[in-house]
């Protein structure tokens, strides 16, 4: 996933448009778009981040853990995720390693959704 398109679900997900986020980072309504075809400079990063929520790291793709998310967070989804993602199989079959990466990075997302809302 871009940063643009990490920006873009973000602000859907807050029921923002990108203008908006942009205004209210205080940039230019068009700048977000921008940043389809080129690198947003770091203060510009950040603002949006904090507009946003989350942690310039975030929206970079360096880390999946939302900003919100305590120590507790973290070790109930290491949890999760070693009770569910290496047991499983399709068709019968182990999946690769690959595929478990894959698969781990789906339910990672569908923990932090889910657990938002609790």
């Amino acid at each position: 996933m871009t940063i643009f398109e990490r920006i873009s679900s973000l602000a859907k997900k807050r029921g923002l448009g990108l203008r908006t986020v942009a205004s209210k980072a205080g940039l230019g309504e068009t700048t977000i778009y921008g940043w389809k075809k080129r690198t947003p400079d770091s203060s510009n990063l950040e603002a949006v981040a904090n507009v946003l929520g989350v942690t310039v790291d975030y929206l970079l793709g360096k880390n999946d853990t939302p900003e919100w998310a305590n120590d507790q967070d973290t070790h109930d989804l290491k949890e999760f995720l070693e009770n569910n993602a290496d047991s499983m199989t399709y068709g019968g079959d182990d999946l690769t390693q690959e595929e478990k990466e894959k698969l781990k990075i789906a339910m990672t997302q569908i923990f932090w959704n889910r657990h938002k809302h609790d």
